[in-house]
C-alpha cells in the first residue's frame, strides 16, 4: 500500500489538505478531483467508485462534504481497501457506525479540521501549561470567511441533531441546558468592533470538560459580519436549502473586499501554587479553509506515522495537542501567543500591539 487517498481534494479543505502533505513530504497523493463539467472523479455515493480510488492506498483523507450526508461511506471503502482514515468532518455518528462494524485494527480518526478538531486541541495545550489545576474554560471561536455549501449545511445539521446544543454549557461538572444567554455588541480582545456571542456546548465540548475534569465551562462563536449576524436570526425559520442559501449570500458580503480570518481564543482558569491562576491562549489562523485542511494533513501524518492506537479516535481527543501546535507553527500556519491574564484585561490591549 502506497498513496494517501484525498477524496474532495478539488474543495476549499481538501486543496488544502493535499498542498499541506506535499510541504511536509508525505505522499504519493491520489487527489480526486473534478471533470471539464464539474463531475467528481469519486462519488462519494457509489461504493464501486470509492473502492476503486481506495484500492491499494495506505490512508484515504475525506474531505467531500456534507460531512452528514456522505456518512461512513468513505470510511467503509478505506476499511475494505485495508487502509487508515482520516476524515476532515466526521461526527458522533459516523464514530458510532464504525464502531458497530470496528476498524479490523486500522487507525481512523475522526473531527480532524478547525471545528470539531482544534477547537478542542488548543484548549487542551492551553491546560497543559503552568497551571497546576484547571477547574475553568472559556473559548471563543471566530471566523471571517466564507461559507461553503457543505459547512453551511454540516453547521445547520450540527444544531438540528443534537451534536451541539445552542446556550448550553458546563457547569458542576456536567450538561446545563440555557445556562447561557446570546450577546449581541459584546467587545473581544483582538478583533474589530463588537461581535454578538452564540453559546453552544458541542459533544466535542462535552468530552473535553470531562477530560479536563472542569467545574465550569463556555463555548462561544463570535460573528463579526452584519450580514452573517442577520442570517443567524432568521436561518430558524427557513427549510435548509434555503437557510443555506442565506449564510453562503451573507457570508459572501460580509467577506467582500476582506481577507478571511480565524481567531481562536481560549482562557484556562485554575490555580497556580497557593493562589489563582489565569492562561489565555490567542491562535490566529488565515481563514476556516486553511487551518481545517492543516489540522486534517497533521491528523494523516500521525496515522501515517503511528502516533495514534489502531481503533476509532476523534482528533482532539487522541492528537498529542503539543506535538500538533509544535507542527501547526512550524509550517508556517498558525502560531499561539500566551498570556498570563483574562480576556476582559486584554479587552484594553490593542490588536496592533501583537
Amino acid at each position: 500500500m502506497n498513496a494517501i487517498a484525498v477524496v474532495g481534494a478539488s474543495g476549499q479543505v481538501g486543496t488544502r489538505t493535499a498542498r499541506i502533505l506535499r510541504d511536509l513530504g508525505a505522499g504519493p497523493l491520489r487527489l480526486s478531483t473534478r471533470d471539464t463539467e464539474g463531475r467528481r472523479t469519486v462519488d462519494v455515493h457509489d461504493p464501486a467508485s470509492l473502492d476503486r480510488f481506495a484500492r491499494g492506498c495506505r490512508i484515504v483523507v475525506n474531505c467531500a462534504g456534507p460531512s452528514h450526508a456522505v456518512g461512513d461511506r468513505v470510511a467503509r471503502a478505506a476499511l475494505r481497501a485495508g487502509a487508515g482514515y482520516v476524515d476532515a468532518a466526521g461526527d458522533d455518528a459516523v464514530y458510532a457506525a464504525l464502531g458497530r462494524v470496528g476498524t479490523g485494527g486500522h487507525r481512523v480518526v475522526l473531527s480532524a479540521g478547525l471545528q470539531p478538531g482544534l477547537t478542542g486541541l488548543l484548549p487542551r495545550w492551553a491546560a497543559a501549561g503552568e497551571l497546576d489545576t484547571v477547574h475553568g474554560l472559556r473559548v471563543y471561536l471566530g471566523v471571517l470567511d466564507e461559507f461553503t455549501a457543505a459547512a453551511a449545511d454540516d453547521f445547520l445539521h450540527a444544531a438540528a441533531d443534537g451534536t451541539s446544543e445552542p446556550l448550553a454549557a458546563w457547569r458542576g461538572g456536567t450538561r446545563r441546558s440555557g445556562a447561557l444567554t446570546r450577546r449581541d455588541e459584546a467587545t473581544l480582545p483582538f478583533l474589530p468592533g463588537p461581535v454578538t456571542l452564540l453559546p453552544a456546548l458541542s459533544t466535542e465540548s462535552e468530552r473535553l470538560a470531562r477530560a479536563l475534569g472542569l467545574v465550569e465551562g463556555d463555548w462561544y462563536t463570535a460573528l463579526t459580519g452584519e450580514h452573517v449576524r442577520a442570517a443567524f436570526g432568521r436561518v430558524r425559520t427557513l427549510d435548509r436549502a434555503e437557510a443555506v442559501a442565506a449564510l453562503r449570500r451573507a457570508s459572501g458580503l460580509d467577506l467582500a473586499g476582506r481577507e478571511p480570518h480565524v481567531l481562536l481564543l481560549v482562557q484556562v482558569d485554575g490555580t497556580r501554587g497557593d493562589g489563582p491562576g489565569i492562561r489565555t491562549v490567542l491562535l490566529r489562523g488565515r481563514g476556516n479553509g486553511e487551518l481545517t485542511g492543516a489540522v486534517t494533513a497533521l491528523a494523516t501524518l500521525a496515522v501515517d506515522r503511528a502516533e495514534v492506537p489502531p481503533g476509532t479516535h476523534f482528533a482532539a481527543d487522541v492528537l498529542d495537542p503539543a506535538i500538533t501546535i509544535q507542527r501547526l507553527t512550524a509550517a508556517g500556519i498558525a502560531e499561539p501567543v500566551v498570556f498570563d491574564t483574562g480576556i476582559e484585561r486584554l479587552a484594553s490591549i490593542e490588536e496592533g500591539v501583537l
